[in-house]
């Protein structure tokens, strides 16, 4: 059975990526025939996530989340705030390597009144065990698989983790990032609000 959802999983990426390079065709561009579809694929993504739908900050907040512990929750009490949304899961690398500076520069714009949430697309039990062995210095909910699809509602068509979405104080979206985000570049969308 793994096997067989392994294999959908890979042709599914791969019919994407194929996808990605002929649209990437038709726009003028030249797709790279030395790399593979799934490297083409995350490298697409990565640099050009789609546009938000007018909806997807509004349908974020109503979202029913949970906490870790299983408490129900939703990020309504953040409306009105400068808010960086990460999407991660415990069991991507990438996710799990940028959370150490998500968490510094939480308490580095705490003074500034920005908020950072994380939206775990995992499962409760994954997420309390790595919490308990990884702080995070800023609230985490649970989404599970759910999550990905409020993602897509701001342009993360790929699905791919992590994925990162800066919010203004107007419910604005002023920026999406698929793939693992650098400091500098969340202080440089941070700092432009």
């Amino acid at each position: 059975m793994k096997n067989r959802l392994a294999g959908a999983a890979l042709a599914l990426i791969a019919l994407a990526a194929i996808g990605l390079m002929a649209s990437h065709a038709l726009r003028g561009g030249t797709p790279r025939p030395d790399a593979s579809a799934p490297q083409a694929l995350a490298a697409q993504a990565r640099t050009e996530p789609g546009e938000a739908q007018p909806d997807a900050v509004s349908q974020l907040f109503a979202s029913a989340l949970t906490a870790p512990d299983g408490t129900p929750g939703n990020l309504a009490p953040f409306k009105g705030k400068v808010l960086v949304v990460n999407f991660w899961a415990s069991w991507c690398a990438p996710c799990v390597r940028e959370m150490p500076a998500l968490s510094g520069l939480a308490r580095q714009y705490a003074g500034k009144g920005v908020k950072f949430v994380g939206i775990g697309v995992d499962s409760q039990k994954n997420i309390q065990s790595f919490l308990q062995k990884v702080p995070v210095d800023y609230p985490v909910f649970v989404s599970g698989f759910g999550g990905a699809d409020i993602a897509r509602r701001f342009g993360n068509t790929a699905g791919g983790l992590p994925f990162t979405v800066v919010i203004d104080a107007n419910g604005a979206v002023r920026s999406t990032k698929l793939g693992e985000v650098t400091p500098t570049e969340l202080r440089r969308a941070l700092d432009a609000i």
